[in-house]
């Protein structure tokens, strides 16, 4: 199944090496895990992770990427075999990147899509609150984030749009420690707001981990659809930044936000489940990111209903779905009766 063939290695100084036809996964002299090399198209690998030349010889033969991701889950680089993509898409995506109108209406609704679904997480938050307090922050949050939405059809340009963005998160993740239990909140909390590079607290920590895993999926969805991930629209292109991965993803950081929450409000995660570093920075433990790559990849299996599909879909391939939207729009396809299709995100109920 697409939703089970990625391998995640998080335990420090593992080793992978080549065995015939399998990926044989190490630790000093005992092997801990095997996996035939059809079974997968996706290895990524945490922190310290050490890998032979055959076994990335043959990943890059046989299409299969290798994603090498800091203790903190920042990507570090990406092997791969060569690129297979449609090259007249791609061409496509190129001009339509220099299109001013075309970017900006397709990076609009990947905010609107972002905005959407972070003003559903607060909202239902504010229906199950315990105290009048919370329930109050949490739809005053609301409704400024709703204010951000009806601003959003007046922006005339990137700038503008970002700051839009920029000032709906600040709200957000003003409010976001109000849906972690009381009794909580004290080991996870965001009193600066969003911060990383590296996190500051607990919770930051595990939002990062989390939209990187999230990252990790958009962009293999573009691969797979045959766009490129380095030219996107609302996010500005640097060397070595996968823009279009960005873009996609802003709609699926809603879904990071629930599992962390969920996580923690569970007793899932505790306090000693992270570790300080030298210099204020926080990370997950070996053994809790254990804890949350199982936690994701079941939340990827559950079944939600596309907007613009008849038959439910696993959650885990909606970001495979959202690429093919965003290639059609980038193809300049239209309805039957002539109007153009632009990209249309993803939005939860």
């Amino acid at each position: 199944m697409e939703l089970l063939n990625t391998l995640y290695v998080t335990t420090p100084e593992s080793y992978l090496r080549l065995d015939n036809d399998t990926l044989r996964v190490m630790l000093e002299d005992d092997t801990r895990l095997r996996v035939p090399l059809h079974h997968l198209n996706t290895v990524v690998c945490f922190g310290r992770i050490g890998l032979s030349v055959p076994l990335m010889h043959r990943l890059a033969q046989e299409g299969i990427a290798l994603v090498l991701l800091d203790d903190h889950g920042r990507f570090m680089a990406r092997l791969e075999g060569p690129v297979s993509g449609n090259v007249l898409l791609r061409q496509a995506q190129h001009r339509q990147a220099l299109d001013a109108a075309f970017t900006l209406d397709t990076a609009r609704a990947c905010v609107a899509g972002k905005i959407k679904n972070t003003r559903q997480v607060l909202m239902r938050g504010a229906r199950e609150a315990k105290s009048d307090e919370d329930r109050a922050a949490l739809s005053r949050a609301a409704d400024d984030l709703a204010a951000s939405l009806r601003a959003l059809p007046g922006v005339a340009d990137l700038d503008t749009l970002r700051g839009v963005e920029g000032e709906a998160a600040r709200q957000y993740f003003g409010a976001l420690s109000r849906l972690v239990k009381p009794d909580l909140r004290a080991s996870f909390n965001m009193s600066d707001g969003r911060n990383r590079r590296p996190p500051r607290d607990r919770l930051n920590a595990l939002l990062s981990f989390l939209y990187s895993l999230w990252m990790n999926d958009c962009r293999s969805a573009l691969e797979a659809t045959g766009l490129d991930p380095q030219v996107g629209f609302l996010h500005a292109l640097r060397p070595g930044r996968a823009a279009l991965a960005l873009d996609l993803m802003e709609e699926f950081r809603a879904q990071a936000d629930r599992l962390a929450l969920t996580l923690i409000n569970r007793g899932q995660l505790r306090a000693v489940d992270f570790q300080e570093r030298e210099g204020g920075g926080v990370l997950l433990a070996t053994e809790a990111r254990k804890t949350v790559l199982v936690a994701f990849q079941e939340r990827k299996k559950e079944e939600i209903q596309h907007p613009l599909l008849t038959q439910p879909v696993a959650l885990g391939l909606v970001p495979l779905v959202q690429a093919r939207l965003l290639a059609r729009a980038v193809r300049g396809e239209s309805e039957p009766d002539g109007q153009r299709l632009g990209y249309v995100p993803f939005i939860t109920r």
